[in-house]
Formats: C-alpha cells, sequence, structure tokens
C-alpha cells in the first residue's frame, strides 16, 4: 500500500557515521527538527554489487542535495560493524570509502517491515518449531522516499535487486515540489527546473498543450 501523502514512521533506527560514530536516527524528526526534505535509500547488502554503485552515485550529487534543502541517509538491514568495514573498504576493491552521509542499521527490520520493503515471498508457521519460516531473502528492495519538511511523503519508489536508480531524477523530483511548495503551480510530464509550470486549472492545461 502506497504511502505517499502519509506522515513516514516517527521510529528511530540505529545508524553510523561516516567516522564511525554509533547514532539513532529517526527520519522524521530529522525532516521536522531540521525543516529539510530527506531523500532515504534503501538498498539490499553491503559488499555487493550494484549497491556501492548507487551510494558512491548518490554522494556525488551530495552538493546538489544540500543546495536543495536536502538531507541524504542510505539505508539496509546490515549491523552498524559491517557498514562501516564496507566504508573503509576503498573504491577500486568494492567500497564505499569517501561516502560521508549516515547509513540506517535496521537490523532488528522494524523499520523496512512498517514500509514493507523487505524480499519475502512467502511465510509459513512451524508447529514443529513453534516459529514462522520465510522464504525469501528478508532483505529490502531498493526503495527510496522523499520525504518534506512537515514528515510528509511525496515520494516513494521502489526497485527490484538488479536495477540501479538514477540519482538526477530524485533532483527533479525535489525540484518539482519545491516549485509547487513555493509557486503553487503544478508541474507537468518532464518538468525540469526553469521549464514553465502550470496552474491547476482547465485554461492553463489547454494554454500549456497548445504551446507544447
Amino acid at each position: 500500500m502506497s504511502l505517499v501523502g502519509k506522515k513516514f514512521p516517527s521510529i528511530a533506527v540505529d545508524a553510523i557515521s561516516e567516522m564511525g560514530d554509533n547514532l539513532k536516527i529517526n527520519i522524521f524528526e530529522e525532516a521536522v527538527n531540521n525543516n529539510k526534505k530527506v531523500l532515504l535509500f534503501w538498498y539490499p547488502k553491503d559488499f555487493t554489487f550494484v549497491c556501492p554503485t548507487e551510494l558512491h552515485a548518490f554522494q556525488a550529487a551530495l552538493p546538489e542535495f544540500e543546495k536543495r534543502n536536502t538531507i541524504v541517509i542510505g539505508a539496509s538491514c546490515d549491523t552498524n560493524e559491517v557498514h562501516f568495514a564496507w566504508l573503509n573498504t576503498p573504491k577500486n576493491n568494492g567500497g564505499i570509502e569517501g561516502v560521508t552521509y549516515p547509513i540506517l542499521a535496521d537490523t532488528n527490520r522494524n523499520l523496512a517491515n512498517i514500509l514493507g520493503i523487505l524480499d519475502i515471498e512467502s511465510t509459513e508457521y512451524s508447529e514443529e518449531t513453534d516459529s514462522v519460516i520465510i522464504e525469501g531473502s528478508n532483505v529490502p528492495y531498493r526503495a527510496t522516499y522523499l520525504i518534506d519538511e512537515t514528515g510528509k511523503i511525496f515520494h516513494e519508489s521502489v526497485n527490484d535487486m538488479p536495477l540501479g536508480r538514477n540519482v538526477n531524477e530524485y533532483l527533479r523530483l525535489v525540484d518539482a515540489y519545491t516549485h509547487i511548495q513555493v509557486k503553487g503551480e503544478v508541474c507537468p510530464a518532464n518538468w525540469e527546473a526553469g521549464k514553465e509550470a502550470m496552474s491547476a486549472d482547465r485554461n492553463s492545461t489547454a494554454a500549456y498543450l497548445s504551446a507544447n
């Protein structure tokens, strides 16, 4: 079920900084208390293949997000210790050395479960062991959330494991949402910063379509 338009869950999650400091981060409070937008992106596992390309891509775009008053936070269900080991692994060895934004360590999967982004094919209760058996990797898909300054989710997307994200699209979405906030207009298909937007009425739509 989509969470767009709803408040992001207010829950504190373990995290680690680039320096190895153990943190507790509440995404909702990060947005509201700092009066900033937040981009939270989930990836399946540390020390894998597509994942480091994405973490480095978000790092490369970090100055652009900062210009847009947007905090970037990564997340997986690996531990802080594994995150820190990966942060200390050079880029030319598949590591994420040089990444400076915090990374959530949702090891108990509390937040990932609330968001419904875990790869779970099925669950079955076993009477013999009095436990629930999970089929699937039980790691997060490539889910991305954009949260505004009030803690409301204004975008969510989920990619399957092999599909890396286009970081520039999230910059475009932040630009579009900020334009809506500031100008009170709506943004048509393929809108980019500097392009014409529309008023939310039939005449404005007709004029835009005629000109484009």
